[in-house]
């Protein structure tokens, strides 16, 4: 996992392997059927990640049995994606985390575990690595370890009290979900958005201030887009760069600058200039650097935005032009970008192995004859 086509190409070669470039689009749209087909099932649904949610089941088992349901949550996925998927049933979103995970490790599930019963919770969790709870990493799984708490079932034996003293309040509600109480209630409005970071590391150092211009400009054009498509706007940007963690010599260099705009924006354009503006405070001539990136903040819905009384900018020119950039780029007919990107970047992804878009454009639906 993690490494370069290039590091492996006789393993490729040796075992005809096929390989794939990322398509973000693709998989986003598949996320978005799945979920679809989630929400056609179950009362309420909480879209956790791209590849995971929580379903409220509430009162379901009063017509169908629990693990029945599972099943046709399976089966419905799979007919309308061709995905597959596992199912894990329990009281709390922990102990389903727990149940899921088992019906992905052991083949006897078949995919679907209702773990409602507490006697198969308590079993299921005896086996469990404590690094297996939901929110449990591996820092926090050594200092468990170092308090003889080895597997699930230890954690959900532990005194809560205690455990929040030597750690913290999300450790007890851990515990009390690993114990059938619910503490995390089901979301089902996404929380808006708090930040947008747009970052890269770089193959090969930087050291041409022009060749780093470019590249902050095209991670604010990059964040910019899904500024605009979450519908939010932006009141504070940070640009920041830094050389590498493991220089050899040691001479280390790292800064950030950040700016607030009077008025809320989601114009690639005045987003850029202040960009370019920031950078020019931070940059150092000769350094070679390894990472650069963007953030925005301060973000805010586009419907309660507060307007600029001194801004000289039509605000009505600035979103047709922004929408028809996003329109354009979205289709196939071509793409627009601001020149401070400059024509061609050997730092962007060059996926040339991409997949074609299966599910989004009519000249790459597959043919079967």
């Amino acid at each position: 996992m993690g490494v370069p086509a290039f590091q492996i190409r006789d393993m490729i070669h040796k075992h005809s392997i096929v390989i794939f470039s990322s398509n973000y689009a693709l998989y986003a749209d598949m996320s978005n059927r799945v979920m679809q087909t989630l929400e056609a099932l179950a009362p309420r649904v909480e879209v956790y990640s791209i590849d995971e949610a929580f379903l409220d089941l509430s009162a379901i088992d009063k017509v169908i049995s629990l693990f029945d349901f599972g099943v046709q949550v399976k089966q419905a996925v799979v007919q309308n994606t061709g995905l597959a998927v596992c199912v894990g049933i329990a009281p709390t979103k922990t102990l389903s985390k727990l149940a899921n995970y088992a019906a992905k490790k052991y083949p006897a599930t078949q995919g679907v575990l209702d773990m409602t019963d507490t006697k198969r919770q308590r079993k299921l969790m005896a086996i469990t690595p404590v690094n297996e709870v939901w929110g449990i990493g591996g820092r926090l799984a050594s200092r468990l370890a170092e308090l003889g708490i080895q597997t699930a079932l230890d954690l959900a034996d532990a005194s809560p009290k205690q455990m929040r003293k030597h750690f913290s309040v999300v450790m007890e509600k851990t515990i009390s979900e690993l114990n059938g109480e619910s503490c995390l209630a089901l979301e089902q409005v996404t929380p808006a958005k708090q930040q947008i970071l747009c970052s890269r590391s770089f193959g090969e150092v930087v050291i041409d201030k022009k060749v780093m211009q470019q590249l902050i400009s095209g991670y604010v054009a990059r964040a910019s887009e899904k500024l605009r498509t979450e519908r939010l706007s932006c009141g504070h940007l940070q640009v920041f760069i830094r050389t590498s963690y493991f220089r050899k010599d040691g001479n280390q260099y790292s800064n950030a600058a950040t700016t607030r705009f009077p008025a809320q924006t989601d114009d690639t354009r005045m987003l850029t200039k202040s960009a370019m503006l920031l950078l020019d405070r931070i940059w150092k001539d000769g350094v070679p650097y390894a990472k650069a990136g963007v953030m925005f903040s301060e973000l805010s819905e586009l419907r309660v935005q507060q307007a600029d009384l001194y801004c000289g900018q039509s605000t009505h020119q600035s979103k047709q032009l922004m929408e028809l950039m996003d329109s354009v780029n979205a289709s196939k007919y071509g793409k627009i970008w601001l020149a401070s990107q400059g024509q061609e970047s050997p730092w962007t992804m060059r996926r040339e192995h991409l997949s074609p878009a299966y599910t989004t454009r009519w000249d790459s639906l597959p043919i079967i004859r």
